[in-house]
C-alpha cells in the first residue's frame, strides 16, 4: 500500500506540474522518474531503461525519416496541387484537411502542419477565404491522421510496445487503421458539415498580410549637419535609449539600406526610418540631436529589399523563445535581425516589445537577411509563415525518399523486419542517399519528447508493479459495474482523451496503458480493445490548444482564443468517442 500511495503522490504532482507548465515537460518527467527512484520505486538497473526502449528508437526513426520527407519537397509537391483550387472556401477546406489527414497518417503532425499552415494563409490571403475557417479543422485533421497507422503518432508506437512487453506480438504497422480509418473519415465528415458554425472566424487573417499595422509606427528621423551623432555608429545610437525601438532602414541620399548592420556610421542628412511608440519616439528626439522628416508618408516598402525580407513566424511549442522577450535575445545585435511586432491570439501586442514574455503561438514580425532568418527560425523552434517557394527539385529527389519510405512500410508490414529496426535502418538510408544531410540527422528530432517517453515508460512500469493500476482500474469497474463490459472501455477512452488535453498525449498513453491491462485481466477479457482504446483516447485532444503542438501552431495564425477549441473539440470528442468504440468492439473483440 506504502507503494501506491508514494507513486500516487508523485504521479499527481507530476500532473499538476505538467498543467502549470512552469518548467518544461521532459524536465518534470525526469524529475518524477528520479523521485520514484530515490523511495525504491523503481530498481536501480532500470531507472534509465526507457532510452534503450524500441518505441523511443521508433519514435525517433520517424521523426528523422518525417523531415526528410519534409526537406526532399514530396509533401510540398501534394500541398501545391491545393492552390489550383477555386475560391470556394467550403472545398478548400475539404482538399487541405484531407490532405493533412493523409500526409500526418505516414509522417510528424507538427511537420504536416508546418507546411500546410503557410498553403492556408496564401489561400485567404489571395481573397479565397477565412483562414480561421480552414486552420482549426486542419490541426484536428493532423490529430485524426495519426490514428490511422503505427507510425503516425508516439501513443500508437507506445501502445505497440506495450503489447509486445506483455507476451503478446507487438501490434503491426497497419493494425491501427481499421479503427484509425473509420474514426478520421468519421471526423473529417464532421467538421466539414459543422465547421462553418462551430470554427470562429478572425477576418483580421484574411484582409491583410500580417495581423499588425508596421507602418502606424514607422517614422522618419533626419540627421542634420552637426549633430552630435555624426560619425558615430548606429550602435552608440541606440545605446543611448533605452526603451526598445528597431532601425528598420537608413536612406543616404538615392541609396537604400534595409536593416542597416550596427557598426553603420551615421553622416550628415541620414535619414533613418525607425519604428518607435509615441513615447520612445519622444526619448529619442530629446536624446538626440534628430529631426522629424514628415516630407512623405512612411509605409512598409521600406522593411523589405532583395536581400532583406520580412517574414512571420510562429514560437513552437518547445521553442527557446518561449518565457523571453526581444530584449533578452538581442537578436539585433547577435544576428541582424529585427522584431517588429508580436501578435497573440490574432491581436497585435504593444508596440514596445521590451517586456513582451513570448508564448507558444505567438506570432512574430522578424526582418533581416533571408537566410539568417531561416538560421533564426531552425535555431529558435519557430515555423514560418511566408510562403515559401517549393522544393520541387528533381524527379528523382522526390522518388528516392518515397521508396526508401515505402520500402519501410512493406517490411514491417509484412514482417520481415521489426519496426523500430526498419524505420532506423531508413532513417539511415535517407542519410546515405544525401535525402538529409548526416549534420541535420540529430537537429529535429524533438528531444524533449524522447526524454519524455524514456522517463515515463519506467514510471508506467512502477505503476503496475506497485499495484496502483489494479487499484485504479478497480475503481473503474466498480464504477461500471453491472455494465457490459464495452462500458469499462468507454469510460478508459473517454479518462484517457481527457488526460490528454492537458498532458502530453505520449506521457497519457503510458500511464493509462498499465489501467487498461488491469481492466483486461481483471475482467478476463483480452487486452486489445482496451490497449486500443488507450492509443485513440491519448491521438485525439480537441479541448484545448495546449493538448497537441498542432494545436498551438494554428492558435496566433488563427487569432483563436484558449475557449475556441472546445466549441468544435467537444462535439468532435463525443462523436470520435462513438465511432471508436463501435469500431473496436468490431474489429477487437473482448472475448474469443
Amino acid at each position: 500500500m506504502a507503494d501506491q500511495i508514494w507513486i500516487g503522490v508523485i504521479l499527481v504532482t507530476a500532473l499538476v506540474l505538467f498543467v502549470i507548465d512552469r518548467w518544461r515537460y521532459d524536465f518534470v518527467a525526469m524529475g518524477a522518474l528520479f523521485a520514484a527512484y530515490i523511495v525504491g520505486l523503481i530498481p536501480r538497473q532500470e531507472v534509465f531503461s526507457g532510452f534503450g526502449n524500441a518505441a523511443v528508437i521508433t519514435v525517433a526513426a520517424v521523426l528523422v525519416i518525417s523531415h526528410a520527407l519534409w526537406r526532399s519537397g514530396v509533401v510540398d509537391t501534394m500541398a501545391s496541387g491545393v492552390k489550383q483550387m477555386g475560391d470556394r472556401v467550403w472545398l478548400q477546406m475539404i482538399v487541405l484537411t484531407s490532405l493533412t489527414t493523409f500526409v500526418s497518417a505516414f509522417i510528424s503532425n507538427t511537420g504536416a502542419m508546418a507546411i500546410m499552415i503557410p498553403v492556408a494563409l496564401q489561400l485567404s490571403r489571395n481573397g479565397a477565404g477565412h483562414a480561421s475557417l480552414m486552420l482549426m479543422p486542419m490541426a484536428f485533421g493532423s490529430l485524426l491522421g495519426g490514428t490511422i497507422t503505427m507510425i503516425g503518432t508516439p501513443p500508437n508506437i507506445i501502445i505497440s510496445d506495450i503489447r509486445a512487453s506483455h507476451g503478446a506480438e507487438p501490434f503491426g504497422i497497419f493494425d491501427f487503421t481499421p479503427v484509425g480509418l473509420a474514426v478520421a473519415v468519421a471526423g473529417l465528415v464532421l467538421m466539414w458539415l459543422t465547421a462553418h458554425w462551430l470554427v470562429p472566424r478572425n477576418k483580421s487573417r484574411d484582409t491583410s498580410t500580417s495581423p499588425y499595422d508596421v507602418s502606424a509606427y514607422l517614422t522618419e528621423l533626419y540627421l542634420p549637419e552637426g549633430a552630435t551623432l555624426v560619425g558615430h555608429t548606429l550602435f552608440e545610437f541606440e545605446s543611448k535609449i533605452k526603451e526598445n525601438f528597431a532601425v528598420v532602414a537608413l536612406k543616404r541620399g538615392k541609396q537604400m539600406i534595409t536593416a542597416p548592420p550596427r557598426y553603420q556610421r551615421l553622416r550628415a542628412e541620414d535619414v533613418l526610418i525607425v519604428e518607435a511608440d509615441a513615447s520612445t519616439l519622444q526619448e529619442i528626439l530629446d536624446a538626440t540631436k534628430f529631426e522629424l522628416n514628415a516630407e512623405e508618408e512612411i509605409d512598409t516598402r521600406f522593411l523589405v529589399s532583395d536581400e532583406i525580407k520580412v517574414i512571420e513566424g510562429i514560437v513552437g511549442h518547445d521553442s527557446r523563445l518561449i518565457g523571453r522577450s526581444a530584449a533578452d535575445l538581442r537578436l539585433r545585435h547577435r544576428f541582424g535581425v529585427n522584431v517588429l511586432a508580436v501578435a497573440r491570439e490574432g491581436q497585435p501586442l504593444k508596440p514596445s516589445l521590451s517586456d513582451v514574455r513570448f508564448k507558444p503561438g505567438d506570432v512574430l514580425l522578424l526582418q533581416g537577411d533571408a537566410e539568417v532568418l531561416n538560421d533564426v527560425f531552425n535555431r529558435f523552434g519557430c515555423f514560418p509563415l511566408a510562403q515559401r517557394s517549393l522544393r520541387l527539385g528533381k524527379k528523382r529527389q522526390l522518388i528516392m525518399p518515397l521508396g526508401i519510405f515505402a520500402g519501410a512500410v512493406l517490411a514491417s508490414a509484412f514482417d520481415l523486419l521489426s519496426v523500430p529496426v526498419a524505420f532506423s535502418m531508413a532513417a539511415g538510408l535517407m542519410v546515405l542517399a544525401n535525402v538529409i544531410p548526416i549534420r541535420e540527422l540529430y537537429e529535429h528530432i524533438e528531444w524533449p519528447i524522447i526524454v519524455l517517453l524514456a522517463a515515463t515508460i519506467p514510471l508506467g512500469g512502477a505503476l503496475e508493479r506497485s499495484g496502483a493500476a489494479d487499484t485504479l482500474a478497480s475503481m473503474a469497474l466498480w464504477v461500471s459495474q453491472d455494465a457490459p463490459g464495452m462500458v469499462a472501455i468507454s469510460l478508459l477512452l473517454v479518462v484517457t482523451m481527457l488526460l490528454s488535453n492537458i498532458i502530453n498525449n505520449a506521457a497519457a498513453a503510458v500511464l493509462m496503458a498499465p489501467i487498461g491491462l488491469s481492466m483486461a485481466n481483471t475482467l478476463e477479457a483480452s487486452q486489445d480493445p482496451f490497449l486500443m482504446a488507450v492509443a485513440i483516447g491519448a491521438s485525439l485532444p480537441f479541448l484545448t490548444p495546449i493538448g497537441h503542438q498542432s494545436n498551438i501552431l494554428v492558435m496566433g495564425p488563427g487569432g483563436y482564443k484558449f475557449s475556441d477549441y472546445w466549441r468544435l473539440g467537444l462535439p468532435l470528442s463525443a462523436a470520435m468517442a462513438v465511432v471508436a468504440l463501435l469500431m473496436i468492439s468490431l474489429t477487437w473483440p473482448m472475448y474469443g
